[in-house]
């Protein structure tokens, strides 16, 4: 599939590019791109007022597109990838497979186009002299600034504290925005315009078993269509399989797609997990391992990295728009070698804050959507809550609550969080993502969202994919469309009960326990930066979260942290060094 590719156009608002800009995007790659110096590929193409720059930690150029690829009269840039190759020539067209931004440039025109769900996002930003338009933030930043110097935007990271992601189009560095979804930008004769295409508005439930099977039809053939490159791949897919939905939509999947593929599953043999992944191997018939987890004695205490370190990797890797309590995937050479999980399965089921949701009156509804934009308000500047609701106000406006709510999912928990998180992953190889497919998101949004909410059409696509799951329990919570559902005859279908989920005992986490020796670090980064934050936080509120030896509310203060090394001035620079590991005790050994 490929690899992290970046890429930056520059075009003129006068005649000709300055020559410092061009030297400018070629010194700062090496900030921007979070992969070592060595291995970055570097191709550029220059035309009259236009620059369009690619890079990438691919070891060669031959997968398909080329990163700067001659199509026609243009050069044509893809960052992630498309379905079938050979769609390249019909970018930017948001209707083809794939999981990828566009990016077109000729003489005196420069577009870049982002896909539904803007999971390979387009920043741009302008100067007097210049548009600029490029796949990594802080890049198109650095090009914008006449100083050598990084310009936060305080107030827009807000959001980054609330809930360690962005809940708007805003990035933390000034002047630079995030091109919403399914949207170009184009540059002509020095002007720019921006052009949205709204998302899909679901249809109506279908009420009958032969209209059901037709709605899904267009989503099975996209999901089909995602892996059918896969069937000439050197080797077998690795499919990390658990006892789950999303999983196991794609085990059913390769198997229809006659894509040779094998399962692994992480796990004890008497866990739920490794029982139905078994389960489900055997019935498709595929090699399956379990990797059991390492026997160690019990611990008291734990030795970790210390969050400086972490928060600069987390800042290298994400920019600033993923919080340091998130587990980014560390660097690794670059694979070829394909490997899937299900990642964003939520899409195929309403998104993931509807399935929050026990209540689905309008009254909770609404509070769902008001508690994601501005939750945790005391803590918060009367300008920095101001700003929360300003942004909730197109959301609350929505008189379709569920699709609010699945929207939201789409352009923020995928397209902002989930675009800034997986840049971790992409720098091994890219991982196949059948969920975050172009096609496959649109399929989705288009069928109705208390249908998908229900599970219904996941679990007949999994019948439809794989017949042999039929009676292959799930593990967890029941499928919910089957509440009250009972066997009306002989021959008629009702999952078998869904089985428990097992509590592991004793899986602590030092991130979610930070015992007070981490706390402590957290507390004295916090504290001493409180200048820096004061336009968006309570100083007050701020102390009195860290006014107990051990944090109560982890995952605020390692946002407030993330947020804070930031500010006073981690990242970009060198990795810190000479730091001691902290030290995370268990709240509880005696258990």
């Amino acid at each position: 599939m490929g690899a992290v590719r970046v890429y930056l156009g520059l075009a003129s608002k006068g005649r000709d590019i300055p020559p410092q800009a061009l030297a400018t995007a070629r010194e700062a790659i090496e900030s921007a791109f979070p992969v070592p110096a060595e291995v970055i590929r570097a191709d550029e193409w220059h035309g009259g007022g236009v620059s369009l720059f690619g890079w990438s930690n691919e070891p060669d150029d031959s997968r398909l597109p080329r990163l700067l690829h001659l199509d026609g009269g243009r050069i044509v840039g893809v960052n992630g990838h498309l379905a079938d190759p050979a769609d390249v020539s019909r970018l930017p067209d948001d209707s083809i497979g794939g999981a990828f931004s566009a990016w077109i440039a000729r003489d005196g025109e420069l577009t870049a186009s982002t896909a539904i769900n803007r999971v390979c996002p387009v920043f741009y930003a302008e100067t007097p002299d210049l548009h600029i338009v490029g796949s990594r933030a802080l890049l198109v930043h650095l090009l914008a600034q006449r100083a050598d110097r990084i310009d936060f935007d305080v107030l827009a990271l807000q959001t980054m504290v609330r809930q360690g992601f962005f809940l708007s189009d805003e990035t933390p560095y000034k002047g630079v925005s995030a091109l919403r979804p399914s949207t170009t930008i184009a540059i002509r004769g020095g002007s720019r315009t921006i052009s949205e295409t709204p998302l899909p508005v679901a249809g109506s439930a279908p009420d009958s078993p032969r209209l059901k099977r037709a709605a899904i039809g267009e989503l099975a053939e996209a999901l089909l269509a995602t892996v059918e490159p896969l069937r000439n791949a050197p080797e077998p897919v690795n499919l990390a399989l658990t006892g789950g939905r999303d999983t196991r939509i794609l085990a059913a999947l390769l198997h229809a797609a006659k894509v040779p593929f094998r399962v692994t599953t992480n796990g004890l043999d008497t866990h739920p997990d490794v029982i139905l992944a078994r389960r489900i191997a055997a019935a498709l018939k595929v090699e399956h391992t379990v990797i059991a987890p390492p026997q160690t004695a019990a611990k008291d205490a734990v030795l970790v990295e210390h969050p400086l370190e972490r928060a600069w990797e987390t800042l290298r890797t994400c920019e600033g728009m993923t919080s340091a309590y998130e587990s980014i995937v560390g660097y690794l050479p670059y694979s070829a070698k394909p490997t899937m999980s299900g990642q964003s399965g939520e899409t195929l089921r309403a998104g993931s804050l509807n399935l929050l949701q026990t209540d689905l009156g309008d009254k909770a509804l609404l509070r769902r959507i008001n508690n994601t934009f501005y939750k945790d308000e005391k803590l918060f500047t009367a300008e920095a809550n101001e700003h929360a609701r300003e942004l909730a106000k197109p959301w609350q406006a929505r008189e379709n609550r569920l699709e609010a709510l699945d929207h939201i999912y789409i352009w923020y928990k995928v397209g902002r969080w989930q675009a800034s998180a997986r840049a971790g992953a992409l720098r091994r190889g890219d991982p196949v993502r059948p969920f975050l497919d172009n096609r496959v998101a649109r399929a989705a949004l288009s069928l109705d969202q208390g249908w998908r909410l229900s599970e219904e059409v996941i679990y007949t696509l999994i019948l439809r994919f794989a017949p042999q799951l039929r009676e292959v329990p799930i593990e967890g919570k029941p499928w919910r469309f089957t509440d009250g559902l009972k066997k009306r005859w002989p021959w008629s279908h009702v999952p078998p009960p869904s089985m428990p989920t097992q509590k592991s005992g004793g899986g602590w986490s030092w991130r979610t326990s930070p015992g007070p020796d981490l706390t402590a670090v957290l507390r004295e980064q916090v504290l001493g930066s409180l200048d820096a934050l004061a336009p968006i936080v309570n100083p007050d509120e701020v102390r009195a979260l860290f006014a107990d030896p051990v944090v109560k509310k982890p995952g605020t203060a390692w946002h407030l942290y993330t947020v804070a090394a930031m500010l006073t001035g981690l990242y970009p620079g060198k990795r810190p060094e000479g730091l001691e590991q902290i030290t995370v005790s268990r709240p509880d050994p005696g258990r």
